[in-house]
Order: C-alpha cells, then sequence, then structure tokens
C-alpha cells in the first residue's frame, strides 16, 4: 500500500496542480483551497499550440508502431524459420547493435538529415526508428518457441507462404506484437533528446519538446507545465491499463521452448 501511494502522489499532485489557478503554488494553498478551474487546458489548446504538439506525437508514435509490428515480425519469422547461415551473421549483427547506446548515434543521424534534406520534417522522426532491433530479438524468439508442424501441414494443404505468415503465425505472434507495439510506442511517445535534435520548428515538435521548452527564462509557470504533462500522461496510462493482459502474457509466452 505504501508503494501504491509513493507512485500514485506525483500523479495526484501534477493533476491538482494542473487544476489550481495561477500563483497559488504553496502547499497550502493546493491543498487546502477549493479553487479548481479548467482554465489552464484551455490555455495550451488555444494559446501554445498544444493540439499541434500532441497530434505530432501520435502521428509518429502510430506510424512508427505500425512500421515496426510489420518489419520486424516479417524479420524475426525469416531469423527464426530459415536457418542460413547469413541470417545467422546478421541476427548477431543484431545483437551487437543492441550493446550500443543509441545517443552515439545522434551527431550522424543529424549530419545524414542535413544531407538527405529530411531535417525538420516527419521524416527525421519517423524513418530511423522504423525498426527496432530489440523488436526483432523479441519475436525472434517468440516464434522459436512455436511449432514448426502448423506451417508444414499449412504448405501440405496447399498455403502460400505470405498466407502462412500473416493467416497463421502472426495471429499466434499477438501476445508478442503487443509487447513490442507498446515498447515501442511508449518509447517514441517519451522521447524527448531525438525530436529536439532533429526538428526546430513548431511544426513538427512532439509534445515532450514543446514541455520541455515550455519554462521560462526567470520562472516556470507550473500550472500550464503540469496541465501539459497530464495531457501526455493520460494515454500513456490508459494504454498501459488497457494492455495489461497482453503485456504478461507476451513476456512470458516465449519462456517455454516448444
Amino acid at each position: 500500500m505504501g508503494i501504491t501511494f509513493i507512485m500514485v502522489f506525483p500523479l495526484l499532485w501534477m493533476f491538482r496542480v494542473s487544476l489550481s489557478p495561477v500563483g497559488s503554488l504553496s502547499i497550502s494553498e493546493i491543498w487546502t483551497s477549493s479553487s479548481y478551474t479548467l482554465s489552464n487546458y484551455y490555455d495550451l489548446f488555444t494559446s501554445n499550440n498544444m493540439g499541434l504538439y500532441l497530434f505530432n506525437s501520435i502521428l509518429v508514435g502510430l506510424i512508427v508502431t505500425i512500421s515496426n509490428i510489420l518489419f520486424c515480425f516479417t524479420v524475426g519469422y525469416a531469423f527464426a524459420r530459415f536457418q542460413y547461415i547469413t541470417n545467422k551473421i546478421l541476427f548477431v549483427t543484431i545483437i551487437l547493435v543492441l550493446m550500443i547506446p543509441a545517443h552515439i548515434i545522434i551527431i550522424p543521424l543529424y549530419l545524414i538529415c542535413l544531407e538527405v534534406g529530411i531535417y525538420d520534417s516527419y521524416l527525421a522522426l519517423i524513418l530511423p526508428w522504423l525498426v527496432n532491433p530489440i523488436g526483432v530479438f523479441l519475436v525472434k524468439q517468440y516464434i522459436d518457441s512455436l511449432p514448426i508442424s502448423m506451417e508444414e501441414a499449412a504448405r501440405i494443404d496447399g498455403a502460400s507462404e505470405l498466407r502462412i505468415l500473416f493467416k497463421i503465425i502472426m495471429p499466434i505472434c499477438k501476445p508478442a506484437l503487443a509487447v513490442l507495439a507498446i515498447q515501442v510506442f511508449f518509447t517514441n511517445w517519451n522521447s524527448f533528446l531525438f525530436p529536439y535534435i532533429l526538428t526546430q520548428s513548431d511544426q513538427y515538435r512532439t509534445l515532450p519538446v514543446a514541455l520541455a521548452l515550455f519554462q521560462g527564462h526567470q520562472a516556470i509557470d507550473w500550472q500550464h507545465l503540469m496541465a501539459g504533462s497530464t495531457i501526455s500522461v493520460i494515454p500513456v496510462l490508459v494504454i498501459f491499463i488497457l494492455m495489461q493482459k497482453q503485456i504478461v502474457s507476451g513476456i512470458t509466452g516465449g519462456a517455454i521452448k516448444q
């Protein structure tokens, strides 16, 4: 119970501050005052382009998540079922990529985006993240735990490879793909450094970047900042609550080798 309170209290504090009138920040004023207002949320969407930032985060997150489901699934299936020496070498390179911190590629990625002309655009926020090495590894390990007899029976019945892939294997891999989708979406939703470096105009800023730049030079408008943070947290909480079963089943689904 105590641990739950420690985890929930910051969220409650953030939400309470977001409903407070501008200027009331002391503990006594926040928790004892009966004043509540939604004007902070209204101000965000009317004068601070919060709707645009929210749209950018949702758009980038959905496109990257869908592409990762498709590409990581097909690549993971190829690694799991086609035991060629080239596949084994490529899979080793993926494992090696997992050992490299992502922030090492910031400068090369920035220079590449400038060179190909996609800097400060949606493409800069989407193209580098279409495939996730962790996703490929997760799907490959999950498919390794599935019996190959189902695919052999389907081939005997005359099913094509694409039909086997998308009609038989993909539905079985839903738990792993759900975990992949949640992980990729949350990562992109909360990403700050790469969107901050690869964009410079308000038109392409995502929600975390906008919240970070919301602070003033002399003071911080805590009420509006907490309102924006609440808007950023709510989708994450809703998705996590709705997808709890898929997360657990996806993590444990590949634990037993068939």
